[in-house]
């Protein structure tokens, strides 16, 4: 084990153990200072509701009312970046295709079969196609995002955590909601949600929709047109219907719809200037000189079938659930033009285009106890099956954009799940829980050329076959332990694994092993000041074996996968949140993570526009990537959030705030100045009216300070850069029911 890496463990458990002593004391002067009330968070992270302050698990909660504060300008799911702490979410792919980053500890790759260390769990389903994972989020309860492996309960592909999304259930009651949201960009982002009984005391109904809508704001000096890229269409609904046929049967019928027409992710030519780090001084967002096209294309219906059945002291829970996808994305990668000054646009390519397509399905059996002493337990069986496929297009917009390479690939992916949790109560305030889960995953994957580059047609097709099949356990040990009136302490280690992964072209495939991570951690949580004030703090440190990281690009211009030998982490994360009054709460949350590769020969082809190369070069043109930090993964993120609210006569004023920070952050394997993303710094801010009646006037701005600030990066042979969100405001009408 590398001492430097253990001998910064000593400040981490010294922080841990100020926060149990700060949190201790607190709690001694709960009665003087009581000065307003925090809600109690209910979550599910274990498959029980729960208390969030008693769950032996590092996690962080978004309510609802944050969700619609952070995407009421449209954004997608990456709103969550940096405002979580240890949580990063990219793409290059617009509003699809979102990679997830938790602990520093995620994937770049971009296949169309790629596999990422962290799932996301939207209704109690698994999101397995990445392309799935960017569903819009409306009418949600609460996300929940679980750190550290999660194996156990939710399966392979978790060791770095899950994000898992509740919406809103159907009740007997008649409640709902409308809001309209009106924006700079002709944004409009109009959704709603009706529920209620249908049947009395036998059927209830929730329907909810979204439509998200922007125009066009970026000119393209090549065709001489304005506006002519950065809007979208993104429609969404969803149908619930919950059947009690009795008190002791439950079916919850669900079934979902996207449709996305829109921009994808637009790519700035020679955004970067050589040896600096940022966008240059001639960068402008609102501009491109590209002679490709840009199109997202994307629909997809799923649904699942939910029936919980109470058996006196077990609760027999089944989820049955079905997802179709298809996904066609065009991008001109290279941000340039051909006719342009070869200086400035030296990569023509380059259109790329897939037409994705993925089918799954997934069965989950769950048995629960319910006893009423001491020690409980559930355990289950899971299936899931895919099947994707892809049609990678390569288009040369310097022959005018013709066809000249496709390949057609296909993968299919079963796996297969069994599963034992349980804890029991030692004392009245001493708990242990400890579960397994046995995983067989397997894949067979093929790629078969039909065109070669230049456009030839292959008479005897070149084609690859590569398949996987492998058996692991994951398992995880908790305890937890009341050292005082709202103050737990935890500690966990878990086991948790990715399953192998393919991906290639009929030139290069290549499958690489299983990865495996060890995580420990602990923590306190602690409910302090009567209840006015929360105080989270965890440290956490993980190894991970044979990790799967993804060289993308490079002057070689593949993308190819790779098995690290060793992988570390470690850091701490802090959530504090407070009732200054009963009108104003103040929420604070921060972490720190230190990650290292550990792999003396691993090396990666660097970028191909004569960027300045940090790591060591070896005599195959390799960058030497040992010791470098994961991509993705900044040391630092914090984030900020006040809601000050003034009562009225006839409802409540008040000012809402959120700023969220993230240090710089390497882009790519290997070391680079220009490909490293700068810090950044972004708030939002919301000044509303709510009558008692349930109506509600907002104005709202995103990016405020207009913060300009690299998210991406294409290094195959020019400086191109992808941008954040410009700063966008408006105003929202929104009407409530109950």
């Amino acid at each position: 084990m590398n001492s430097s890496f253990r001998s910064k463990k000593a400040p981490l458990v010294s922080a841990l153990a100020l926060a149990v002593s700060f949190g201790l004391q607190a709690q001694d002067s709960t009665e003087q200072n009581a000065t307003g009330k925090l809600e109690v968070i209910s979550v599910t992270a274990q498959k029980r509701v729960e208390n969030a302050q008693e769950v032996p698990i590092t996690m962080s909660v978004v309510n609802m009312e944050k969700v619609n504060a952070y995407s009421v300008s449209g954004d997608d799911i990456k709103f969550l970046t940096a405002r979580v702490p240890s949580l990063v979410a990219e793409s290059s792919m617009g509003r699809s295709f979102p990679r997830f980053y938790i602990r520093g500890f995620g994937n770049t790759d971009f296949s169309f079969n790629a596999s990422q260390p962290v799932e996301l769990v939207y209704d109690d389903v698994i999101q397995s196609s990445p392309n799935m994972k960017g569903f819009p989020i409306f009418d949600v309860e609460r996300i929940e995002v679980l750190k550290g492996p999660q194996g156990t309960l939710f399966g392979r592909n978790t060791p770095a955590g899950v994000v898992k999304i509740d919406t809103k259930k159907p009740t007997e009651d008649l409640d709902g909601y409308i809001s309209a949201s009106f924006g700079r960009f002709g944004q409009t982002n109009v959704q709603g949600a009706v529920g209620g009984t249908l049947i009395d005391g036998t059927l209830t109904g929730r329907v909810s929709g979204i439509t998200q809508n922007r125009s066009d704001y970026v000119d393209n000096e090549f065709t001489s047109e304005k506006d002519a890229l950065g809007g979208y269409h993104d429609n969404a609904a969803r149908v619930q219907l919950n059947w009690t046929p009795s008190d002791d049967i439950s079916v919850l019928f669900n079934y979902h719809h996207r449709d996305l027409n829109g921009t994808s992710t637009i790519f700035y030519a020679n955004a970067i200037d050589a040896g600096t780090k940022g966008f240059g001084k001639g960068f402008d967002r609102y501009s491109v000189n590209q002679d490709g096209h840009n199109a997202s294309r994307m629909k997809q219906d799923g649904g699942s079938v939910r029936a919980t059945f109470e058996l006196g002291d077990y609760t027999l829970t089944s989820i049955s659930a079905y997802e179709d996808m298809t996904f066609y994305s065009l991008g001109d990668v290279d941000g340039g033009c051909a006719s342009c000054d070869p200086a400035a646009a030296p990569f023509f390519s380059v259109e790329t285009a897939g037409g994705n397509a993925a089918k799954q399905y997934s069965q989950e059996l769950r048995l629960a106890s319910n006893f009423s002493d001491a020690f409980n337990y559930q355990t289950g069986l899971f299936y899931f099956y895919e099947d994707a496929t892809n049609n990678d297009f390569g288009y040369n917009t310097e022959a005018g954009g013709t066809l000249n390479s496709l390949n057609f690939q296909r993968q299919g992916n079963h796996t297969f799940g069994a599963f034992v949790s349980a804890s029991y109560d030692l004392t009245d305030v001493w708990s242990v829980t400890g579960g397994a889960r046995w995983t067989n995953d397997t894949k067979r994957f093929s790629s078969v050329q039909v065109l070669a580059n230049g456009g030839q047609p292959v008479v005897n097709p070149n084609s690859a076959y590569a398949e996987t099949d492998e058996s692991e356990i994951s398992w995880d040990i908790s305890t937890n332990y009341t050292l005082d009136k709202g103050v737990m302490v935890y500690g966990r280690i878990a086991k948790g694994f990715r399953a192998p992964s393919i991906a290639g072209t009929p030139d290069y495939t290549t499958a690489v092993d299983a990865e495996t991570l060890i995580s420990v951690e602990a923590g306190v949580k602690s409910t302090l000041l009567d209840g006015d004030a929360r105080l989270n703090v965890a440290v956490f440190r993980y190894e991970v074996d044979g990790q799967q990281l993804t060289a993308v690009g490079g002057e070689d211009n593949n993308t190819r996968l790779l098995n690290a030998d060793t992988t570390v982490g470690q850091g701490i994360e802090a959530e504090f949140e407070i009732a200054l009054t009963p009108d104003f709460i103040v929420t604070a949350a921060g972490s720190y993570n230190d990650t290292e590769i550990q792999d003396a020969d691993l090396g990666v082809a660097p970028c191909g526009s004569g960027c300045t190369v940090l790591d060591p070069i070896n005599a195959n043109g390799f960058a030497l990537i040992d010791g470098n930090r994961l991509p993705q993964a900044p040391e630092w993120i914090g984030s900020l959030t006040a809601r000050y609210t003034v009562p009225m006569e006839s409802g409540d004023l008040y000012f809402f705030t959120d700023w969220a920070y993230k240090s710089e952050t390497n882009l790519f394997l290997y070391n680079s100045t220009e490909f490293t993303a700068e810090e950044s710094l972004e708030g939002g801010l919301r000044i509303g009216y709510q009558t008692h009646e349930g109506y509600e006037v907002a104005l709202w701005s995103r990016n405020i300070t207009d913060e300009e600030t690299v998210t991406g990066a294409i290094d195959f042979n020019n400086f191109t850069g992808i941008a954040n969100q410009p700063r966008t405001f408006g105003i929202e009408f929104k009407a409530s029911f109950y």
